[in-house]
């Protein structure tokens, strides 16, 4: 029972996955991740052109073969033609969770007005969740860890806290987190004692 949480990270690129420039995507979810989970993780990546077909296959292999309790996208929700993340996502969930992508939109919008152009959706595929990030680094981790104002107090929470509590009611793992970088919420009667 104590084996590592699986999280699959898929950076969607055309240029990075013929190797015209260096992902940024997984490097960046990974160092996020590292820092934020107490829980003992690993990870299970893929970087891949933005294709549906090849975005579809990527999500149900990390959730259905590689049982991945939380897959996170990155790249390709805007509106251009190529972009056909959330399309593929929604193929492939069997319940939509409008909330993330609405309150991520809401996040990007202390930073930057075209975060209204973003079509970042999340889904649960069995017993995993499956959300859709942005592309950019620090996109990445605002969207995850929240916005912090000079003196790092947080002014606007994250999604991140609310994902560990998401995945216990699908069945998953319990995920801690490290508090000074997001704090998990989870009802009182949904809290376990501090592992340790």
């Amino acid at each position: 029972m104590n084996h590592e949480v699986r999280i699959g990270l898929v950076s969607i690129s055309d240029r990075a996955s013929d190797g015209r420039y260096e992902d940024q995507g997984i490097p960046a979810l990974k160092g996020w991740l590292d820092g934020a989970l107490v829980t003992p993780w690993e990870a299970r990546t893929r970087l891949i052109p933005d294709e549906r077909v090849r975005i579809e296959q990527a999500l149900v292999e990390l959730a259905d073969q590689e049982d991945c309790c939380l897959i996170l996208t990155t790249g390709g929700t805007g509106p251009a033609p190529r972009d056909v993340t959330p399309e593929a996502t929604l193929a492939v969930g069997d319940k939509e969770m409008p909330g993330f992508g609405e309150e991520m939109r809401r996040i990007s919008l202390n930073f930057v007005p075209t975060a209204i152009l973003s079509r970042q959706v999340a889904v649960v595929r069995g017993r995993s969740l499956i959300v859709n990030l942005p592309g950019q680094p620090k996109s990445i981790r605002e969207t995850l860890e929240g916005v912090r104002d000079p003196d790092g107090h947080v002014v606007h929470v994250g999604i991140f806290a609310a994902v560990p509590y998401c995945i216990d009611l699908i069945g998953g793992p319990y995920i801690e987190t490290d508090s000074s970088v997001i704090q998990a919420f989870r009802p009182r009667s949904a809290q376990r004692p501090a592992a340790g």
